[in-house]
């Protein structure tokens, strides 16, 4: 498997656990459950899986409330969009 089929499906995993452990934690909090700490969740979106853990933020209506969460989540996202233009630019830029 070639160099950026791996960073795609590593990219998707990451994205997709971000998503889902945003939801994880939402349905926790309904239950009364042990939950997903802050930083756990933040930690998935300085991962590269800023774009699902934005996204699960926005579906499932789970820390929208919390400025201070939103503000680093915001961050994170920004990190996120920098590194894989850099990424993107990077890769072009070796095939010209």
């Amino acid at each position: 498997m070639g160099v950026l089929k791996l960073l795609m499906v590593f990219l998707v995993s990451v994205n997709l656990a971000a998503f889902l452990a945003f939801g994880l934690d939402k349905w926790f909090a309904r239950r009364g459950m042990r939950r997903i700490s802050e930083g756990r969740l933040l930690q998935f979106a300085t991962y590269l899986g800023g774009l699902g853990a934005f996204a699960g933020s926005r579906v499932f209506h789970h820390k929208t409330r919390k400025r201070g969460f939103l503000l680093r989540l915001y961050l994170a996202l920004v990190l996120n969009l920098l590194v894989l233009s850099g990424a993107l630019w990077l890769f072009l830029r070796g095939l010209g």
